[in-house]
């Protein structure tokens, strides 16, 4: 399978360069900005090395302006089969 999504940088002009069909692409990354830079004629030498993903908590995918509390999925479940009595005519 050919490279497809953001790999270290081959040239070490950035942090990471989005990769194509196994091919480096104009998009790169430093830190979290995201620009534009044409990869050098250059062929790159040895297998793209994948851009390890930061250690990931469910609190970082909570809004930043949410007022909610941690995420608790028993009372997500019961919220939904609530709407469901109600829409239904039941209890």
């Amino acid at each position: 399978m050919k490279a497809e999504g953001w790999y270290v940088d081959p040239y070490g002009e950035h942090d990471a360069r989005w990769f194509s069909d196994g091919t480096p692409t104009e998009l790169v990354r430093d830190d979290a900005m995201e620009s534009r830079d044409p990869p050098p004629s250059t062929p790159f030498e040895g297998d793209p090395q994948p851009v390890r993903a930061p250690d990931a908590s469910p609190d970082d995918l909570r809004r930043a302006d949410s007022d909610e509390g941690p995420f608790d999925p028993a009372s997500e479940t019961d919220a939904v089969w609530d709407s469901f009595g109600q829409a239904g005519g039941g209890d």
